[in-house]
């Protein structure tokens, strides 16, 4: 018998690079120029090291450097022969552009999800539904300019904020960009495109009724929350079924978003539905251009947005952004386009498996045994057929006859 099982020649972090398509590398890399001027560290070995230090949780570039010069004997298996210097490394953080790593996300994403999905035809809702939102991630440093005001002792941290359209359905973002946290959520809104039929969930941070037009037109539909004091007109009050209030329906109504004071100002039409919480005990009002469905459907598409935040949530658990392998921009640029890379490999393998495995006990999985010789998908589908010692020692044969 074997050593193991689920040996096999490659170790499990040669397994999670051969998921990303060669060509999808050398696109990107050509595209943005990345291989320019280097004659050793090229855009695939910066990429390699980066999610070393990501699947590892590494804190230094140190840490990174001396961890797979441990593994000497294994850079072979990932498409390197050798490993950074620390300087290196450092000048390639800091001027190969994190274009390259923002572009292999997306192509990634494209190769194993495909595009959007048609929404004209398909009736699956959750396939249509997307949730669009940031989350800030601190920076040690004043290094991109960070919301709100200095610390009482004058010291200021810088921080970057990712903008996320994620997919309910698949659970993973289909469109990111990274900003300084310092600027508007609304600068995300003119990149979002997305199939006629589509329903777009957000919160009050993205409150701009040209977009929201311009969506409308588009025939997406879209559902957020009435911001305070907003002007609103009633143009009629629609009868809730009694079903309709057992769910927590108190209003339906047509209304006229604005305050209209004078003619160059905006006013849309839109439905705006009142609706109580038993849990939390609390009235909700909840804005949509859509007129079609329930009222109760609608608070319901407003309850999925917690998904986004439980994914943030997930993404900050599992990456390494407290602490960052560069003192400027572009070094944490690339740390967080290579976190959503890792991220998003993980989902792949996740998604390939017929065992179903939580993302915080796979990930731990793979950061304990990234360098070993492990089938991650054989024993990740049946880790119970795993041979003990014991099983193996008994399957030998007998040397002396009883």
């Amino acid at each position: 018998m074997s050593k193991s099982t689920f040996f096999t020649g490659q170790p499990i972090f040669s397994q999670l690079l051969n998921l990303i398509p060669a060509d999808l590398i050398t696109e990107a890399a050509g595209k943005n120029q990345s291989n320019h001027y280097y004659k050793k560290f090229k855009a695939y070995d910066h990429l390699v090291a980066m999610l070393y230090a990501c699947f590892h949780r590494c804190t230094s570039i140190r840490e990174v450097v001396t961890g797979m010069q441990a593994n000497y004997g294994k850079l072979s298996h990932l498409g390197i022969t050798t490993f950074p210097k620390r300087s290196t490394f450092a000048e390639a953080n800091a001027a190969r552009g994190a274009a390259f790593f923002e572009q292999l996300y997306h192509s990634l994403y494209r190769h194993y999800f495909k595009v959007l999905p048609d929404s004209r035809k398909n009736n699956d809702i959750e396939s249509r539904l997307f949730l669009m939102d940031s989350t800030t991630i601190t920076l040690f440093t004043d290094i991109m300019k960070a919301a709100g005001c200095p610390a009482a002792d004058g010291r200021k941290k810088g921080g970057a904020k990712a903008h996320v359209l994620l997919s309910v359905q698949q659970d993973i973002p289909t469109l990111v960009k990274l900003t300084a946290s310092a600027r508007n959520d609304r600068t995300f809104m003119p990149d979002i495109k997305l199939p006629e039929g589509s329903i777009l969930v957000f919160d009050k941070g993205y409150h701009h009724f040209a977009r929201w037009e311009q969506w409308d037109k588009q025939k997406i539909n879209w559902v957020t929350r009435l911001i305070d004091r907003e002007a609103v007109e009633v143009l009629e009050d629609k009868a809730v079924p009694d079903e309709q209030k057992e769910k927590g329906v108190c209003a339906d109504q047509r209304i006229i978003l604005g305050k209209g004071t004078n003619k160059n100002t905006l006013r849309i039409n839109a439905r705006l539905i009142k609706y109580y919480d038993v849990a939390s005990q609390k009235t909700f009002y909840f804005l949509t251009n859509n007129n079609k469905f329930k009222a109760s459907t609608i608070a319901g598409f407003y309850r999925k947005r917690w998904q986004i935040e439980l994914f943030f949530k997930r993404f900050k658990q599992h990456n390494p952004l407290k602490y960052f392998l560069g003192d400027n921009e572009n070094a944490v640029k690339i740390q967080i386009w290579c976190a959503f890379i890792a991220d998003l490999l993980v989902k792949i393998v996740k998604d390939k498996l017929k065992k179903k495995w939580s993302f915080a006990n796979l990930s731990a999985l793979i950061k304990h045994h990234l360098m070993t010789y492990l089938h991650l998908i054989r024993f990740l589908n049946d880790p119970d057929k795993i041979s003990t010692p014991k099983q193996q020692e008994a399957a030998l044969p007998s040397l002396f006859a009883t």
